[in-house]
C-alpha cells in the first residue's frame, strides 16, 4: 500500500482544515473591519458583553473560548480605547466585571452589519442546502471538544 502523501494527509486533517478555515475567515473579517479596527476576538468580546452585561472576566473566558491571558490583554486594550468599563464584582472583590461604554455600543452597532457580511461571505462558499448543517456541525465540535480545550481548563491550584 503506497504511503499517504503529506499534502493528502493535510487535506483530510480536521486540525489543519479548521485552522486554515479560521485563517481564511480571519482574513475576510480583517478586510471588512479595516475601518473599524476590531479583531474577531475583540468583536466576540463586545458582542458577548452586550448580551451578558456584568460578566466577570472568568465568565468571558468560558463564553468566548479566549484564553485568560489573551482575554486580559484584549480587555486592557479595550479599556484604553474607551470601549469597555470595568468594576469589581459584588460576589468577589478580587474579580472584575465588564460592560460596554457608550463608545463600545457605538462601535458594536457599526460592526454588526460588517460581521454579518463576513458570515455571509464565508457561508457563500457552501451550497445553500449545506450551510445550516455546517453551522450545526461546527457547534457540535465546539460543544463536545471545547470543554477539553486549554482555555476552558482552570489554572492549576484553583478549584
Amino acid at each position: 500500500m503506497p504511503k499517504e502523501k503529506s499534502a493528502d494527509r493535510l487535506e483530510r486533517s480536521p486540525v489543519h482544515l479548521l485552522h486554515r478555515a479560521g485563517q481564511c475567515a480571519g482574513d475576510i473579517f480583517q478586510a471588512e473591519m479595516a475601518d473599524g479596527g476590531l479583531t474577531p476576538r475583540q468583536y466576540a468580546v463586545l458582542y458577548t458583553v452586550s448580551h451578558n452585561e456584568g460578566l466577570s472576566q472568568t465568565n468571558l473566558v468560558e463564553k468566548t473560548g479566549i484564553d485568560r491571558s489573551t482575554l486580559a490583554d484584549i480587555i486592557r486594550r479595550m479599556l484604553r480605547k474607551g470601549l469597555l468599563a470595568r468594576r469589581r464584582t459584588k460576589e468577589d472583590a478580587r474579580a472584575y466585571s465588564v460592560k460596554l461604554t457608550d463608545e463600545g455600543w457605538r462601535v458594536l452597532k457599526s460592526a454588526e452589519p460588517l460581521a454579518r457580511r463576513v458570515d455571509d461571505k464565508i457561508l457563500a462558499a457552501l451550497p445553500t442546502q449545506d450551510r445550516e448543517r455546517f453551522l450545526q456541525d461546527l457547534g457540535k465540535i465546539v460543544r463536545n471538544i471545547g470543554p477539553m480545550a486549554p482555555a476552558a481548563r482552570k489554572p492549576k491550584g484553583r478549584k
